[in-house]
C-alpha cells in the first residue's frame, strides 16, 4: 500500500541502531528486497534509507559510541508514532508519567522526539515535515505492524490512551494467551502482549514485523543470512503467519505473510 500520510497516533516509521551498518543494510536489503541509499543526517550521521521503487520503507544507521556502551552493542529497532505537534505531545508524555528527550528538528524533514512510557520501553514522535516516515506499508518489504511488550500492560494501555487516543481491546494471542489490541477511530493501531518469566530478564520495548510475500521462502533466507529464529512459526487467523527472529546484529523483528497477500 502506498502512503503519502499518516494519520497522528499512528505508527508511521522505524529505524535501526546498529554496530554494523554496513552489515546491517545488506541483511535487510536482501531479505526484503529493498534498495540503500546513505544520506546524511544529524552531526554527521550518515543514514540509510531502504526504499522499494523510490519509496521509502525504514532506515539504518551506526550507533554512536555512547549508544554502544549503554546497549551493549546489540541492534535494536526504534518505533516512530506520528503526532501533529512534537513539543505539545512530548509536555503529555511527561504529564502522564513517562519521560521525553527534545523534541528537536531534523533539518527540514521533521521534529523528532524520544519518549520511554512508564514501564520503560522507548518510543519515538514524529511530526511531519518535508518527510511524513513510511511511504509504503503492509506490503512485502515494507514495515506492517508494531507491538509493545511489557511487565505492566495496565499501566501502559492507560499511558497509551492518554497519549494517543487509543482503546484496547483484549484477544486471544497467537500462542494461547491474551494480546492487546489498540485501536485509533476504529483502526487498528498496535499491539500489546505481557512479558512472561519464563523469556528472562526481558526490558519492556517495542517491536516492528516486516511483510513478507513467502514465509518458508524469508526464512530460509533469513537464516542463510544468519539471524536466528526465536519463535516457532505463529499464525493468526484472518492475519497471517509469522516468525520472531534476531537479526546477525542482535535486533529483534517478526515478518509475517499476511493473510490474504496484502496487509
Amino acid at each position: 500500500m502506498k502512503v503519502t500520510k499518516h494519520q497522528p497516533g499512528m505508527f508511521s516509521w522505524a529505524d535501526l541502531a546498529t554496530p554494523d551498518a554496513e552489515g546491517s543494510r545488506r541483511f535487510y536489503a536482501e531479505l526484503l528486497d529493498l534498495d540503500a541509499t546513505d544520506t546524511q543526517g544529524p552531526e554527521g550521521m550518515v543514514y540509510s534509507m531502504l526504499s522499494k521503487q523510490g519509496r521509502s520503507s525504514c532506515a539504518i544507521y551506526e550507533m554512536p559510541p555512547d549508544q554502544k556502551e549503554m546497549t551493549g552493542g546489540r541492534a535494536r529497532w526504534t518505533t516512530y508514532f506520528t503526532v501533529e505537534d512534537a513539543d505539545a505531545t512530548a509536555g503529555r508524555i511527561q504529564e502522564l508519567g513517562g519521560t521525553v528527550q527534545g523534541p528537536f528538528d531534523v533539518f527540514t524533514s521533521g521534529r523528532l522526539g524520544f519518549g520511554v512510557d512508564p514501564t520503560g520501553a522507548v518510543f519515538a514522535i514524529w511530526q511531519p515535515l518535508e518527510q511524513i516516515g513510511a511511504e509504503i506499508f503492509g506490503e512485502p518489504g515494507a514495515l506492517a505492524w508494531s507491538e509493545l511488550s511489557t511487565h505492566d500492560t495496565g499501566a501502559a494501555g492507560k499511558f497509551y490512551a492518554g497519549l494517543f487516543g487509543w482503546s484496547a481491546m483484549a484477544t486471544p494471542s497467537a500462542d494461547g494467551g491474551e494480546y492487546t489490541l489498540f485501536q485509533l477511530d476504529g483502526r487498528p493501531a498496535a499491539g500489546m502482549i505481557a512479558i512472561r518469566e519464563e523469556w528472562g530478564p526481558t526490558p519492556a520495548n517495542w517491536s516492528i514485523y516486516f511483510a513478507i510475500a513467502d514465509l518458508e521462502a524469508s526464512r530460509a533466507k533469513a537464516k542463510a543470512l544468519g539471524a536466528t529464529e526465536i519463535t516457532p512459526v505463529l499464525e493468526v487467523e484472518g492475519v497471517g503467519r509469522f516468525v520472531c527472529l534476531n537479526d546477525p546484529q542482535g535486533a529483534y523483528l517478526t515478518i509475517i505473510q499476511m493473510a490474504g497477500g496484502m496487509a
